[in-house]
């Protein structure tokens, strides 16, 4: 598994995050295997939240992480906080420090390796935001800070009060999720592809040394399904995907993440996935490395243009 460094940080994780918000679905064997395989895999980076399941997400977590044996210090945490279900966004200084609180407490751990701030909250007082890290920086309970969901005048305005870096913004990203690329690739056009809806966050990202972490990274649409086998929806895409698949001899799975690996901007994927087949698909592309043409070729089979 090829590693990389999270944004400015000296953090070295592998190019898969293993995502933590289906595990409650599992029960402790099930979940106690997963860890095992995932850890076993050299996949040692989880991503959770503390709405993942209501927060059952992270206790059975912390159960299941004590059963197999490792070490806190052989894996790496990162959770979110800022949504309260159903009602509203919260950054304020004190959700920030409760939310860690519970969090620690839902894990079994004395600190994580990464928060991040979940959702822009239309209320933030980014002076609060700056209060609440640096409590928890100087208490040991939080190690290095990002966002998530960020756009990058949001990010400035933390920024322009918090003192730590902020090293990753997470974001959704797929082959026909691409925004974020169409909009820099339509340029000057009058094409739905050019329309910029996240503040070039892309570039952004890159020109501050930003990991994004691309979730649902399978996903078309906002949780509208999966792309992949979707030959009714993505006939064109699926075909480029399979063809890929046997000349790399993988899977498409392996395909669509080697995809969002190959960009530049060094890219982290989220896999949500439990099932081990499917984690190990996405596995291989860490070793995959697509041919500028390939690349373009998927992106303009996802239905984008090229001007």
């Amino acid at each position: 598994m090829n590693k990389m460094n999270l944004g400015t940080s000296s953090l070295a994780v592998p190019q898969i995050a293993v995502g933590c918000m289906r595990i409650d679905a599992l029960d402790s064997h099930e979940l106690e295997a997963h860890l095992r395989f995932c850890l076993e895999n050299e996949l040692n980076f989880f991503d959770h939240a503390d709405i993942y399941g209501q927060g059952i997400c992270e206790t059975n977590f912390g159960v299941a992480l004590k059963s197999t044996g490792y070490k806190r210090e052989d894996v790496i945490l990162q959770s979110k906080c800022g949504i309260k279900p159903g009602t509203m966004y919260d950054l304020s200084k004190e959700h920030i420090v409760q939310s860690v609180d519970g969090i620690l407490k839902r894990l079994d751990t004395e600190y994580l390796d990464i928060l991040l701030l979940h959702r822009p909250d239309a209320l933030v007082e980014p002076e609060e935001v700056a209060e609440a890290f640096d409590v928890l920086e100087k208490s040991g309970k939080v190690r290095h800070f990002g966002v998530s969901n960020h756009k990058p005048m949001q990010i400035e305005l933390l920024k322009k009060y918090v003192q730590q870096d902020l090293i990753i913004n997470q974001l959704q990203l797929s082959l026909p999720f691409s925004s974020m690329m169409a909009s820099g690739m339509e340029v000057n056009m009058q094409t739905d592809g050019a329309v910029d809806r996240d503040g070039s966050v892309l570039d952004y990202c890159r020109l501050h040394d930003m990991t994004i972490q691309a979730w649902s990274p399978y996903q078309y649409g906002f949780f509208e399904g999966v792309f992949i086998g979707n030959r009714d929806k993505f006939p064109e895409l699926n075909k480029a995907l399979d063809e890929m698949a046997e000349k790399y001899a993988v899977t498409p799975t392996t395909i669509a993440t080697a995809w969002i690996l190959r960009h530049p901007a060094k890219i982290q994927v989220i896999a949500g996935s439990t099932n081990q087949q499917r984690i190990r698909e996405i596995k291989q592309a860490s070793n995959i490395h697509l041919t500028r043409e390939e690349w373009y070729r998927l992106y303009m089979k996802s239905g984008h243009i090229l001007p």
